[in-house]
Protein backbone atom coordinates (compact mmCIF):
# COMPACT_ATOMS: atom_id res chain seq x y z
CA UNK A 1 0.00 0.00 0.00
CA UNK A 2 1.51 2.93 -1.19
CA UNK A 3 1.02 6.65 0.86
CA UNK A 4 0.86 9.80 -0.50
CA UNK A 5 3.01 12.12 1.29
CA UNK A 6 0.72 14.53 3.52
CA UNK A 7 2.49 16.18 5.76
CA UNK A 8 4.82 18.66 3.29
CA UNK A 9 1.59 20.14 2.32
CA UNK A 10 -0.03 20.50 5.35
CA UNK A 11 3.64 21.65 6.89
CA UNK A 12 3.40 23.98 3.33
CA UNK A 13 0.74 25.42 3.50
CA UNK A 14 0.61 28.50 5.90
CA UNK A 15 3.81 29.32 3.55
CA UNK A 16 1.34 28.95 0.58
CA UNK A 17 -0.87 31.60 2.47
CA UNK A 18 1.65 33.93 3.23
CA UNK A 19 2.78 34.44 -0.32
CA UNK A 20 -0.69 34.34 -1.82
CA UNK A 21 -1.40 37.11 0.64
CA UNK A 22 1.91 39.32 0.17
CA UNK A 23 1.80 38.85 -3.53
CA UNK A 24 -2.00 39.86 -3.85
CA UNK A 25 -3.29 41.88 -1.05
CA UNK A 26 -6.76 40.78 0.08
CA UNK A 27 -6.68 37.60 -1.00
CA UNK A 28 -6.42 34.55 1.47
CA UNK A 29 -7.97 30.99 1.05
CA UNK A 30 -10.41 31.55 3.36
CA UNK A 31 -11.89 34.13 1.12
CA UNK A 32 -13.48 33.09 -2.79
CA UNK A 33 -11.22 32.58 -5.14
CA UNK A 34 -11.02 34.29 -8.64
CA UNK A 35 -13.55 33.77 -10.83
CA UNK A 36 -12.02 30.07 -12.30
CA UNK A 37 -11.52 29.89 -15.54
CA UNK A 38 -14.60 28.14 -17.23
CA UNK A 39 -14.36 25.32 -19.98
CA UNK A 40 -12.71 26.27 -23.44
CA UNK A 41 -15.66 27.15 -26.03
CA UNK A 42 -14.07 26.22 -29.17
CA UNK A 43 -14.50 29.60 -31.17
CA UNK A 44 -17.28 29.69 -33.80
CA UNK A 45 -16.44 30.47 -37.61
CA UNK A 46 -18.43 33.11 -38.85
CA UNK A 47 -21.01 32.33 -41.28
CA UNK A 48 -20.37 32.59 -44.64
CA UNK A 49 -22.34 36.08 -45.50
CA UNK A 50 -25.59 35.34 -47.28
CA UNK A 51 -25.84 37.32 -50.42
CA UNK A 52 -29.35 39.84 -50.49
CA UNK A 53 -32.42 38.28 -52.06
CA UNK A 54 -32.48 39.81 -55.97
CA UNK A 55 -35.59 41.50 -56.50
CA UNK A 56 -37.92 39.65 -59.38
CA UNK A 57 -37.49 41.69 -62.86
CA UNK A 58 -40.95 43.85 -63.24
CA UNK A 59 -43.37 42.54 -65.92
CA UNK A 60 -43.50 44.78 -69.35
CA UNK A 61 -46.81 46.39 -67.92
CA UNK A 62 -46.05 47.55 -64.36
CA UNK A 63 -49.18 48.85 -63.68
CA UNK A 64 -50.87 45.80 -63.90
CA UNK A 65 -48.66 42.82 -62.31
CA UNK A 66 -48.76 38.95 -62.59
CA UNK A 67 -49.80 36.98 -60.24
CA UNK A 68 -46.49 35.53 -60.60
CA UNK A 69 -44.67 38.94 -59.49
CA UNK A 70 -47.04 39.96 -56.73
CA UNK A 71 -46.71 36.31 -55.06
CA UNK A 72 -43.73 37.08 -52.46
CA UNK A 73 -39.98 35.63 -53.64
CA UNK A 74 -39.23 32.22 -51.26
CA UNK A 75 -36.34 32.79 -48.93
CA UNK A 76 -33.36 31.35 -49.97
CA UNK A 77 -32.03 28.85 -46.92
CA UNK A 78 -29.45 30.03 -45.04
CA UNK A 79 -26.01 28.08 -44.90
CA UNK A 80 -25.18 26.51 -42.22
CA UNK A 81 -22.36 27.73 -40.36
CA UNK A 82 -19.30 24.89 -40.14
CA UNK A 83 -18.59 23.17 -37.05
CA UNK A 84 -15.72 25.24 -34.83
CA UNK A 85 -12.81 23.83 -34.77
CA UNK A 86 -11.65 21.79 -32.32
CA UNK A 87 -8.92 23.14 -30.21
CA UNK A 88 -8.40 20.28 -27.44
CA UNK A 89 -6.49 17.02 -27.80
CA UNK A 90 -5.92 13.72 -26.12
CA UNK A 91 -2.25 14.44 -24.25
CA UNK A 92 0.11 12.22 -25.70
CA UNK A 93 2.45 11.60 -22.73
CA UNK A 94 3.35 7.98 -21.30
CA UNK A 95 3.37 9.60 -18.04
CA UNK A 96 0.01 8.76 -15.74
CA UNK A 97 -1.90 11.99 -14.80
CA UNK A 98 -1.19 10.12 -10.90
CA UNK A 99 1.36 8.67 -9.80
CA UNK A 100 2.55 8.18 -5.94
CA UNK A 101 5.13 11.17 -5.95
CA UNK A 102 2.27 13.53 -7.56
CA UNK A 103 1.26 15.25 -4.35
CA UNK A 104 4.96 15.54 -3.36
CA UNK A 105 5.75 17.50 -6.88
CA UNK A 106 2.56 19.21 -7.07
CA UNK A 107 2.99 21.07 -3.93
CA UNK A 108 6.73 21.64 -4.86
CA UNK A 109 5.01 23.30 -7.79
CA UNK A 110 2.59 25.37 -5.88
CA UNK A 111 5.54 26.95 -4.29
CA UNK A 112 6.76 27.99 -7.16
CA UNK A 113 4.01 29.34 -8.57
CA UNK A 114 3.37 30.74 -4.93
CA UNK A 115 7.06 32.87 -6.06
CA UNK A 116 5.30 33.85 -9.30
CA UNK A 117 2.84 35.50 -7.56
CA UNK A 118 5.02 37.40 -4.87
CA UNK A 119 7.10 38.80 -7.96
CA UNK A 120 3.98 40.31 -9.98
CA UNK A 121 2.65 37.42 -12.23
CA UNK A 122 3.33 37.50 -15.54
CA UNK A 123 1.77 40.07 -18.58
CA UNK A 124 -1.22 39.35 -20.23
CA UNK A 125 -0.58 38.86 -23.70
CA UNK A 126 -4.58 40.23 -24.65
CA UNK A 127 -3.86 39.34 -28.96
CA UNK A 128 -3.66 36.84 -31.06
CA UNK A 129 -0.41 36.01 -32.47
CA UNK A 130 1.13 33.26 -35.53
CA UNK A 131 4.76 32.62 -36.75
CA UNK A 132 5.87 35.86 -38.73
CA UNK A 133 4.34 38.19 -35.93
CA UNK A 134 6.76 41.29 -34.94
CA UNK A 135 6.44 43.95 -32.70
CA UNK A 136 6.48 44.73 -28.87
CA UNK A 137 3.12 41.99 -28.30
CA UNK A 138 5.80 39.12 -28.98
CA UNK A 139 8.47 40.22 -26.58
CA UNK A 140 5.35 40.06 -24.39
CA UNK A 141 4.06 36.80 -25.36
CA UNK A 142 8.29 35.55 -24.61
CA UNK A 143 7.74 37.32 -21.13
CA UNK A 144 4.89 35.61 -20.60
CA UNK A 145 5.35 31.64 -21.40
CA UNK A 146 9.61 32.78 -19.90
CA UNK A 147 7.73 32.99 -16.56
CA UNK A 148 6.78 29.21 -16.61
CA UNK A 149 9.26 27.85 -19.04
CA UNK A 150 13.29 28.72 -18.54
CA UNK A 151 14.15 27.48 -21.51
CA UNK A 152 13.44 30.98 -23.76
CA UNK A 153 16.84 32.29 -23.69
CA UNK A 154 15.67 36.18 -25.06
CA UNK A 155 12.94 37.74 -23.44
CA UNK A 156 13.07 41.39 -25.55
CA UNK A 157 13.20 39.81 -28.95
CA UNK A 158 10.50 41.33 -30.82
CA UNK A 159 10.24 39.10 -33.94
CA UNK A 160 9.11 35.29 -33.94
CA UNK A 161 11.23 32.89 -34.64
CA UNK A 162 11.23 28.63 -34.10
CA UNK A 163 12.24 28.94 -30.63
CA UNK A 164 8.96 30.89 -29.82
CA UNK A 165 7.01 28.35 -31.58
CA UNK A 166 8.52 25.49 -29.92
CA UNK A 167 7.85 27.17 -26.86
CA UNK A 168 4.02 27.75 -27.25
CA UNK A 169 3.60 24.32 -28.72
CA UNK A 170 5.17 23.12 -25.39
CA UNK A 171 2.81 25.33 -23.60
CA UNK A 172 -0.06 23.97 -25.83
CA UNK A 173 0.81 20.48 -24.41
CA UNK A 174 1.09 21.27 -20.66
CA UNK A 175 -3.04 22.43 -21.06
CA UNK A 176 -4.26 19.91 -23.02
CA UNK A 177 -4.51 21.78 -26.44
CA UNK A 178 -3.73 21.07 -30.07
CA UNK A 179 0.08 21.85 -30.25
CA UNK A 180 -0.69 24.25 -33.55
CA UNK A 181 1.95 26.55 -32.46
CA UNK A 182 -0.19 29.69 -32.93
CA UNK A 183 -1.70 31.67 -29.95
CA UNK A 184 -5.20 32.18 -30.53
CA UNK A 185 -8.57 31.16 -28.85
CA UNK A 186 -8.06 28.68 -26.05
CA UNK A 187 -4.31 29.35 -26.55
CA UNK A 188 -5.14 32.95 -26.13
CA UNK A 189 -7.77 31.98 -22.78
CA UNK A 190 -5.03 30.16 -20.77
CA UNK A 191 -1.95 32.37 -21.37
CA UNK A 192 -3.85 35.16 -19.91
CA UNK A 193 -5.37 33.36 -17.13
CA UNK A 194 -3.42 35.16 -14.01
CA UNK A 195 -0.78 33.26 -12.03
CA UNK A 196 -3.10 33.87 -8.64
CA UNK A 197 -5.79 31.38 -10.47
CA UNK A 198 -2.79 28.92 -11.42
CA UNK A 199 -1.08 28.73 -7.94
CA UNK A 200 -4.99 28.34 -6.44
CA UNK A 201 -5.10 25.28 -8.94
CA UNK A 202 -1.78 23.22 -7.34
CA UNK A 203 -2.27 24.15 -3.96
CA UNK A 204 -6.05 23.09 -4.23
CA UNK A 205 -5.08 20.15 -5.90
CA UNK A 206 -2.42 18.80 -3.75
CA UNK A 207 -4.53 19.70 -1.02
CA UNK A 208 -7.44 17.28 -2.29
CA UNK A 209 -4.45 14.88 -3.21
CA UNK A 210 -3.63 14.71 0.52
CA UNK A 211 -6.83 12.75 1.22
CA UNK A 212 -5.55 10.26 -1.34
CA UNK A 213 -4.61 6.72 -0.01
CA UNK A 214 -4.44 5.04 -2.87
CA UNK A 215 -2.58 1.42 -3.56
CA UNK A 216 -0.65 2.19 -6.63
CA UNK A 217 0.57 -1.25 -8.03
CA UNK A 218 1.77 -2.78 -11.57
CA UNK A 219 -1.67 -2.35 -13.56
CA UNK A 220 -4.18 0.57 -12.21
CA UNK A 221 -6.80 3.11 -14.01
CA UNK A 222 -7.09 6.66 -13.30
CA UNK A 223 -9.74 9.04 -14.03
CA UNK A 224 -8.35 12.68 -14.11
CA UNK A 225 -11.86 14.58 -14.11
CA UNK A 226 -11.13 18.01 -15.39
CA UNK A 227 -8.86 16.04 -18.12
CA UNK A 228 -11.99 14.21 -19.15
CA UNK A 229 -9.73 11.27 -19.90
CA UNK A 230 -8.83 7.72 -18.32
CA UNK A 231 -5.34 6.59 -18.16
CA UNK A 232 -4.41 2.81 -18.46
CA UNK A 233 -1.66 2.50 -16.59
CA UNK A 234 1.05 -0.61 -16.24
CA UNK A 235 4.22 -0.28 -15.22
CA UNK A 236 4.30 3.44 -14.51
CA UNK A 237 3.48 4.18 -18.17
CA UNK A 238 0.15 5.33 -19.40
CA UNK A 239 -0.26 1.87 -21.88
CA UNK A 240 -4.07 3.60 -23.28
CA UNK A 241 -5.64 6.85 -22.68
CA UNK A 242 -9.10 7.30 -23.55
CA UNK A 243 -11.41 10.90 -24.07
CA UNK A 244 -13.75 10.75 -21.64
CA UNK A 245 -17.38 12.12 -20.57
CA UNK A 246 -17.98 13.28 -17.15
CA UNK A 247 -20.38 14.29 -14.81
CA UNK A 248 -21.91 18.22 -15.46
CA UNK A 249 -21.53 21.29 -13.30
CA UNK A 250 -24.60 20.15 -11.76
CA UNK A 251 -24.48 16.43 -11.19
CA UNK A 252 -20.54 15.82 -10.34
CA UNK A 253 -18.75 12.80 -11.02
CA UNK A 254 -17.19 12.35 -7.77
CA UNK A 255 -13.74 11.66 -6.50
CA UNK A 256 -13.84 8.02 -5.37
CA UNK A 257 -11.37 4.77 -5.26
CA UNK A 258 -12.44 1.08 -6.18
CA UNK A 259 -11.44 -1.65 -7.62
CA UNK A 260 -12.88 -2.88 -11.36
CA UNK A 261 -14.22 -6.66 -10.58
CA UNK A 262 -16.32 -7.51 -13.98
CA UNK A 263 -16.99 -6.59 -17.12
CA UNK A 264 -20.61 -6.54 -18.04
CA UNK A 265 -21.25 -7.17 -21.58
CA UNK A 266 -24.56 -5.84 -23.16
CA UNK A 267 -25.98 -4.30 -19.43
CA UNK A 268 -28.99 -3.56 -18.16
CA UNK A 269 -29.65 0.58 -17.01
CA UNK A 270 -31.38 0.78 -13.52
CA UNK A 271 -32.75 4.42 -13.39
CA UNK A 272 -31.11 6.15 -10.47
CA UNK A 273 -34.06 7.80 -8.63
CA UNK A 274 -32.83 10.68 -8.90
CA UNK A 275 -33.18 10.69 -12.84
CA UNK A 276 -36.74 9.06 -12.31
CA UNK A 277 -37.95 12.42 -10.23
CA UNK A 278 -36.83 15.19 -12.04
CA UNK A 279 -36.80 13.38 -15.52
CA UNK A 280 -38.89 10.43 -16.07
CA UNK A 281 -41.96 12.01 -14.20
CA UNK A 282 -42.20 14.79 -15.69
CA UNK A 283 -41.55 13.20 -19.12
CA UNK A 284 -44.34 10.64 -18.25
CA UNK A 285 -46.83 13.11 -17.50
CA UNK A 286 -46.20 14.50 -20.92
CA UNK A 287 -46.03 11.90 -22.61
CA UNK A 288 -47.35 8.67 -21.56
CA UNK A 289 -45.48 6.65 -23.99
CA UNK A 290 -41.66 7.97 -23.10
CA UNK A 291 -40.97 4.67 -21.16
CA UNK A 292 -42.55 2.29 -23.86
CA UNK A 293 -40.29 4.04 -26.88
CA UNK A 294 -37.46 3.95 -24.34
CA UNK A 295 -37.35 0.21 -23.75
CA UNK A 296 -37.52 0.72 -20.26
CA UNK A 297 -39.70 -1.42 -18.18
CA UNK A 298 -41.26 -0.44 -14.84
CA UNK A 299 -41.26 -3.05 -12.21
CA UNK A 300 -42.78 -3.70 -8.60
CA UNK A 301 -40.97 -4.41 -5.31
CA UNK A 302 -41.50 -8.08 -6.14
CA UNK A 303 -39.85 -7.46 -9.46
CA UNK A 304 -43.27 -8.00 -11.22
CA UNK A 305 -43.73 -5.49 -14.81
CA UNK A 306 -46.29 -2.62 -14.00
CA UNK A 307 -47.99 -0.60 -16.94
CA UNK A 308 -45.97 3.03 -16.44
CA UNK A 309 -49.62 4.08 -17.47
CA UNK A 310 -51.46 2.83 -14.10
CA UNK A 311 -48.77 4.81 -12.09
CA UNK A 312 -49.16 8.52 -10.19
CA UNK A 313 -45.91 9.99 -11.56
CA UNK A 314 -46.98 13.39 -9.58
CA UNK A 315 -46.92 11.09 -6.72
CA UNK A 316 -43.79 11.20 -4.53
CA UNK A 317 -44.42 7.32 -4.86
CA UNK A 318 -43.43 6.94 -8.57
CA UNK A 319 -39.85 6.37 -7.46
CA UNK A 320 -40.46 3.44 -5.24
CA UNK A 321 -40.56 1.67 -8.66
CA UNK A 322 -37.52 0.06 -10.04
CA UNK A 323 -37.06 1.50 -13.88
CA UNK A 324 -34.89 -0.88 -15.84
CA UNK A 325 -34.01 -0.35 -19.60
CA UNK A 326 -33.06 -3.23 -21.89
CA UNK A 327 -29.98 -3.70 -23.42
CA UNK A 328 -29.41 -3.89 -27.02
CA UNK A 329 -29.65 -0.76 -29.43
CA UNK A 330 -30.18 2.84 -27.46
CA UNK A 331 -29.65 1.09 -23.92
CA UNK A 332 -28.12 4.20 -22.25
CA UNK A 333 -24.76 2.58 -21.31
CA UNK A 334 -24.20 1.17 -24.50
CA UNK A 335 -22.63 -2.14 -24.90
CA UNK A 336 -20.17 -2.33 -21.67
CA UNK A 337 -19.98 -1.35 -18.38
CA UNK A 338 -17.47 -1.80 -16.12
CA UNK A 339 -18.33 -3.17 -12.69
CA UNK A 340 -16.19 -1.33 -9.78
CA UNK A 341 -18.69 -0.97 -6.57
CA UNK A 342 -18.16 1.95 -4.83
CA UNK A 343 -20.79 3.50 -2.11
CA UNK A 344 -21.49 6.45 -4.94
CA UNK A 345 -22.83 3.89 -6.96
CA UNK A 346 -20.87 5.26 -10.19
CA UNK A 347 -18.99 2.89 -12.99
CA UNK A 348 -17.29 3.22 -16.38
CA UNK A 349 -19.36 2.28 -19.41
CA UNK A 350 -19.93 2.78 -23.45
CA UNK A 351 -22.56 5.65 -24.48
CA UNK A 352 -25.03 4.93 -27.62
CA UNK A 353 -24.21 8.83 -28.47
CA UNK A 354 -20.48 8.45 -29.27
CA UNK A 355 -20.38 11.05 -31.35
CA UNK A 356 -20.18 13.87 -28.52
CA UNK A 357 -16.69 12.64 -27.69
CA UNK A 358 -15.69 15.37 -30.76
CA UNK A 359 -16.50 17.68 -28.62
CA UNK A 360 -13.83 20.07 -26.69
CA UNK A 361 -16.39 20.27 -23.89
CA UNK A 362 -17.04 17.10 -22.55
CA UNK A 363 -18.84 17.73 -18.85
CA UNK A 364 -21.99 16.28 -20.10
CA UNK A 365 -22.96 13.07 -17.85
CA UNK A 366 -25.15 12.84 -14.65
CA UNK A 367 -21.92 11.36 -12.34
CA UNK A 368 -20.54 8.06 -14.71
CA UNK A 369 -17.68 8.25 -16.67
CA UNK A 370 -18.36 7.36 -20.63
CA UNK A 371 -15.19 6.09 -22.23
CA UNK A 372 -14.49 6.43 -25.64
CA UNK A 373 -13.19 2.98 -27.02
CA UNK A 374 -14.61 1.26 -23.99
CA UNK A 375 -14.10 -2.21 -25.48
CA UNK A 376 -10.75 -1.69 -26.16
CA UNK A 377 -10.03 -0.85 -21.91
CA UNK A 378 -12.48 -4.13 -21.41
CA UNK A 379 -9.98 -6.04 -23.98
CA UNK A 380 -7.12 -4.63 -21.79
CA UNK A 381 -8.61 -5.67 -18.31
CA UNK A 382 -9.08 -9.10 -19.68
CA UNK A 383 -5.78 -9.17 -21.26
CA UNK A 384 -5.37 -12.35 -18.70
CA UNK A 385 -3.30 -10.13 -16.44
CA UNK A 386 -5.66 -10.00 -14.44
CA UNK A 387 -7.67 -13.24 -15.69
CA UNK A 388 -9.52 -14.30 -17.93
CA UNK A 389 -8.33 -14.03 -21.58
CA UNK A 390 -10.92 -12.78 -23.38
CA UNK A 391 -10.02 -10.88 -26.82
CA UNK A 392 -11.41 -8.00 -28.11
CA UNK A 393 -12.59 -9.71 -31.06
CA UNK A 394 -14.05 -11.85 -28.80
CA UNK A 395 -15.47 -9.28 -26.44
CA UNK A 396 -16.88 -8.00 -30.05
CA UNK A 397 -18.89 -10.95 -30.78
CA UNK A 398 -20.60 -10.81 -27.51
CA UNK A 399 -21.71 -7.83 -28.10
CA UNK A 400 -22.72 -8.97 -31.12
CA UNK A 401 -24.91 -12.15 -30.03
CA UNK A 402 -26.79 -9.63 -27.68
CA UNK A 403 -26.71 -12.15 -25.04
CA UNK A 404 -25.86 -10.42 -21.57
CA UNK A 405 -22.85 -11.66 -20.10
CA UNK A 406 -20.94 -10.63 -16.61
CA UNK A 407 -16.95 -11.62 -17.11
CA UNK A 408 -15.49 -11.40 -14.06
CA UNK A 409 -11.49 -10.84 -13.25
CA UNK A 410 -9.47 -12.99 -11.33
CA UNK A 411 -7.49 -10.12 -9.90
CA UNK A 412 -9.44 -6.98 -9.28
CA UNK A 413 -7.58 -3.55 -11.28
CA UNK A 414 -7.55 -0.62 -8.55
CA UNK A 415 -9.37 2.74 -10.28
CA UNK A 416 -8.99 6.01 -8.87
CA UNK A 417 -11.15 9.03 -10.01
CA UNK A 418 -9.07 12.22 -8.88
CA UNK A 419 -9.78 16.19 -9.62
CA UNK A 420 -7.05 17.67 -10.30
CA UNK A 421 -7.23 21.13 -12.40
CA UNK A 422 -3.04 21.45 -11.50
CA UNK A 423 -0.35 18.77 -11.13
CA UNK A 424 3.15 17.98 -11.79
CA UNK A 425 4.42 15.06 -13.33
CA UNK A 426 7.93 13.24 -11.70
CA UNK A 427 10.10 15.41 -14.12
CA UNK A 428 8.34 18.65 -12.60
CA UNK A 429 6.09 19.27 -15.96
CA UNK A 430 3.15 21.38 -14.37
CA UNK A 431 -0.10 20.98 -16.47
CA UNK A 432 -3.32 22.61 -16.25
CA UNK A 433 -6.80 22.11 -16.80
CA UNK A 434 -10.26 24.57 -15.97
CA UNK A 435 -11.50 24.10 -13.19
CA UNK A 436 -15.30 23.71 -14.12
CA UNK A 437 -16.75 22.46 -10.89
CA UNK A 438 -15.27 25.33 -9.31
CA UNK A 439 -13.89 23.87 -6.54
CA UNK A 440 -10.29 25.35 -6.88
CA UNK A 441 -10.31 26.96 -2.91
CA UNK A 442 -7.41 26.25 -0.31
CA UNK A 443 -9.33 26.70 3.43
CA UNK A 444 -12.76 27.38 2.43
CA UNK A 445 -15.52 26.05 0.48
CA UNK A 446 -16.16 26.22 -3.23
CA UNK A 447 -18.22 29.07 -3.87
Amino acid sequence: MTRLNRPFFTTRLPLFAAALAVAAPGVSFSQAPAPPVTAPAAPSAPPPATPAPVAPAAPADASAPTAEAAAPAKPKPKPRPPAPPRETALSDDPTPVLQPETFFTTSKASERYAQIVDLGGWPTVGVPLRPGAKGPAVATLRRRLAAEDDSLSDTRKQSWDSELTTAVKRFQFRMGLKQTGVVAGATLRALDVPATVRFRQLASSAQRLAGVDFPFGERYIVVNIPSTAVDAVENDRVVHRYAAIVGDPEHHSPEVQAKIVAVNVNPTWTVPVSIIKNEIAPHMLKDPGYLARQRIRVLNNKGEEVDPRSINWTSERAVNYTLRQDSGAGNSLGSIRISMPNAHAVYMHDTPSRNLFANDYRFLSHGCVRVQGVTDLAAWLLDGASGPHVSKEEINAKIASGEREEVKLARPVPVVWVYMTGWASADGTVHFRDDVYHLDEVGGAPE
